[in-house]
């Protein structure tokens, strides 16, 4: 009796096991997804996921630049300034976008409230697109899950692409200087 219990048990197991590797492999080979996400002015952006391209169907040949970032991190706050700059010195031909890791904050009707965001963005001059919603989280995680960083990741991570694919990404606080040599190289200036 205890011999076939535990041949069931190891074969509950085996089933459960090659089931999980099968549902992984399986959601992996889905081919795009779609993440809508909010600007602190309240317009939605679509970024659609390929694989492990990360794209703007509507900013076609611009370099898109991923901020994944907290306002209560200092390298994060330092980076600001140095976005800003690039997004200025840069306007036609990058797109930056900030997309806080923190969990967007609600009133008690369900309206996103974004004041933490505004805060950051006033104190270290971040004059580039902020997004705040849930999806922010999904992006950012499969983000990082394309760049093979595994769950519990540092911040600030900025990571590049040019009409969705892969050009560079940084983790921590980078000067300007290494940044802006990459958007040249990208945009073959």
């Amino acid at each position: 009796m205890l011999k076939k219990s535990i041949l069931t048990l190891i074969t509950l197991f085996s089933l459960l096991l090659f089931s999980g590797c099968f549902n992984d492999d399986a959601n992996d080979m889905l081919s795009s997804k779609e993440h809508v996400l909010t600007t602190l002015g309240g317009k939605q952006i679509v970024i659609k996921q390929d694989g492990e391209d990360f794209f703007l169907s509507s900013q076609k040949d611009k370099l898109v630049i991923f901020d994944i970032f907290a306002t209560w991190c200092p390298p994060c706050q330092a980076s600001a300034t140095h976005l800003s700059s690039l997004q200025k010195k840069y306007k036609e031909d990058i797109l930056i976008i900030g997309v806080t890791i923190e969990k967007p904050e609600r009133t008690n009707e369900g309206a996103l409230v974004n004041d933490k965001l505004n805060k950051f963005r006033l104190k270290y001059n971040a004059r580039y697109t902020m997004v705040n919603s849930e999806e922010n989280s999904k992006l950012s995680n499969a983000i990082v899950k394309a760049l093979e960083m595994g769950e519990r990741y540092p911040i600030p991570i900025l990571t590049m692409y040019k009409n969705g694919k892969y050009i560079n990404h940084y983790v921590g606080a980078v000067q300007e200087e290494f940044v802006e040599s990459d958007i040249k190289r990208a945009l073959n200036k």
